[in-house]
């Protein structure tokens, strides 16, 4: 997304692949087992930037509505959410924000964000999302990595950013901008300053034409894949628009949106799942959506019966209260035909358990990985021409994308019913990592197959189904949690020789970390104290739910972490304490 004005060298690099460091997956590619969309390919237009592509359908959209603000009621239509879109773009602009700059959403999920994003996409910035719990170390890391400029966040979270430039907030180069969507506190300013300036002037570069590249970025998640830190995933126009399309689009398209439906923003938008599946996609299909900031059921019940939501896009810790809440009982969920859970595996006896609450509504799964777009597979229980799924099942891979499963070990292509990694192919996975040629070569190989790190299968009737995990992450509500961002900060402290951090199975998060610690000789130390040592660095979904003590953390010859041999020992450990 480009515009007039905009002629900044860009903060962020054009990536580059470095020599590939997994194995390559066949040695006869012509043998490989290819796994394809039950729907035909469709034509996707991933030439055009972003907002251009979300906002095609302006014409019959117009006065539809398009966001619904929970907490107060207002309602943006979808011209009103347009013209404030290029208000916003326009005001940036004057902040020094032009195209390649990046700019942080340390936001809860409200109308701003939006506005902020779909802005950035229009002047070529890029838009990198944070979560607002996040501490202020956790904010300083990805504020360093993604070079931000401008931050728009809310007042409560200033302090947060000034421990990471305590000289002051301001624009310029000696900071950044803090741009607050409530009372903005001192060397802050006013969202205001963005919605409401002046757009007269403002063009935009809509074709190849006039400036614009699909393979430049707009968004820039963090995520720490298959392992390590968190790392900048650099999603582009074509990426995001494929991965959307491949969602919403052709001719037989997954009708879980459509311009009559108001789809539930429950999830936070910081999270590619909800950003890419329940905010773009549905501005694409011209479904009004409801933004609500945080779950409160009481609240969540009152505001779906109030808006009649049709749609909701949910996590397994979320299906749950929906299932297992008496108070559910007391409201009218009625309108609610299609739910779309992903992030996490959902249980057969959960998916029963929902039904049976929501007996008029066509449950699905769908399975995403944020480097991969986000969107790997997903139900065709909500196609127009409708295709049957099984229990567990995350549906059959997306359209216009090639998905394989390749032998961990040897890297050779499986057939029907074999379990391997997942590997996917297509325009809609990441450019790469942000400044990060080993980790992209690690993930992406020469093929162009992104290696997800998830051991799977795909059965007979080609749908996909997830069973374990080669990669490390943690994940507790949906959310990653990456052992060696913990491990990092264990070994930091004085009385800690060693640490590991795997995962322990947890019935209403999923998974919870735990630690293994080694104490430094002559140091003494708690489990209490190891646990508020990371609690006060990191988020609350971050935070050590077990601390084992150990004399030593069990290595391979070349010094990895043997987690296999961890994860047996929570096992026994467990075993043993549910033991009468």
């Amino acid at each position: 997304m480009t515009t007039a004005s905009v002629d900044a060298q860009p903060q962020l690099p054009e990536l580059s692949v470095a020599p590939v460091v997994i194995p390559v997956v066949s040695p006869d590619p012509a043998h490989e087992h290819i796994f394809k969309s039950k729907l035909p390919p469709i034509s996707i237009p991933n030439h055009l930037p972003l907002h251009t592509y979300c906002f095609e359908n302006l014409p019959v959209t117009g006065d539809r509505p398009c966001l619904i603000v929970g907490s107060t009621g207002k309602i943006y239509s979808f011209s009103e959410t347009y013209v404030i879109c290029r208000k916003t773009a326009a005001g940036l602009l004057k902040l020094g924000i032009g195209k390649g700059d990046a700019i942080m959403l340390l936001l809860h999920n409200n109308a701003e964000f939006a506005f902020s994003f779909f802005a950035a996409s229009m002047i070529g910035a890029v838009v990198t999302t944070a979560n607002p719990y996040y501490t202020s170390s956790e904010i300083a890391k990805q504020l360093s990595a993604s070079k931000t400029k401008l931050i728009v966040t809310h007042g409560q979270y200033v302090d947060k950013l000034r421990d990471h430039h305590p000289a002051g907030l301001k624009v310029g180069d000696e900071g950044f901008t803090v741009v607050t969507v409530d009372d903005p506190p001192e060397n802050c300013l006013h969202f205001s300053v963005l919605s409401d300036a002046d757009d007269k002037d403002l063009k935009l570069k809509e074709t190849a034409e006039e400036g614009f590249d699909s393979n430049e970025a707009v968004a820039l998640p963090f995520s720490s894949g298959t392992t390590g830190l968190p790392k900048g995933v650099v999603l582009t126009h074509k990426s995001l628009i494929t991965s959307i399309a491949q969602q919403v689009d052709g001719e037989n398209p997954n009708l879980y949106m459509t311009p009559e439906d108001v789809v539930l923003c429950l999830l936070p938008l910081f999270h590619i799942y909800s950003l890419n599946s329940v905010l773009l996609c549905a501005m694409r299909a011209g479904s009004a959506v409801l933004l609500v900031q945080k779950f409160e059921i009481a609240t969540l019940l009152e505001l779906l019966q109030r808006h009649r939501v049709t749609v909701a896009a949910v996590v397994p810790p979320l299906v749950l209260a929906l299932a297992k809440n008496p108070m559910v009982e007391k409201f009218d969920l009625g309108a609610i035909r299609a739910v779309l859970s992903g992030a996490a595996p959902l249980g057969k006896e959960l998916e029963d358990a929902l039904r049976s609450r929501l007996p008029q509504a066509v449950l699905g799964q769908g399975y995403g990985m944020t480097e991969a777009g986000p969107v790997l597979a997903m139900c065709l229980a909500f196609a127009k021409e409708p295709f049957p799924t099984k229990a567990g099942s995350c549906g059959t891979v997306v359209r216009n994308a090639d998905l394989k499963v390749i032998d961990p070990e040897t890297g050779l292509s499986l057939g029907l019913n074999q379990s391997g990694e997942i590997c996917i192919r297509g325009d809609q996975i990441m450019k790469g990592y942000l400044n990060d040629d080993a980790a992209t070569a690690a993930t992406i190989d020469a093929q162009g197959w992104l290696h997800t790190g998830d051991i799977g299968y795909v059965d007979d009737d080609n749908e996909v189904f997830i069973v374990d995990r080669v990669k490390e992450i943690i994940k507790f509500k949906g959310f990653q949690v990456a052992p060696a961002e913990l491990e990092a900060l264990l070994v930091s402290h004085p009385s800690i020789a060693d640490a590991a951090v795997v995962p322990q199975k947890d019935d209403v998060n999923g998974e919870v970390p735990v630690a293994f610690v080694v104490r430094s000789e002559g140091f003494d130390l708690t489990e209490d104290s190891v646990k508020e040592f990371i609690a006060k660095q990191v988020v609350f979904y971050k935070k050590l739910h077990k601390v084992y003590f150990v004399h030593a953390i069990p290595k391979s010859p070349s010094g990895k972490i043997l987690r296999k041999e961890l994860r047996a020992k929570l096992a026994a450990a467990a075993i043993e304490s549910a033991a009468p």
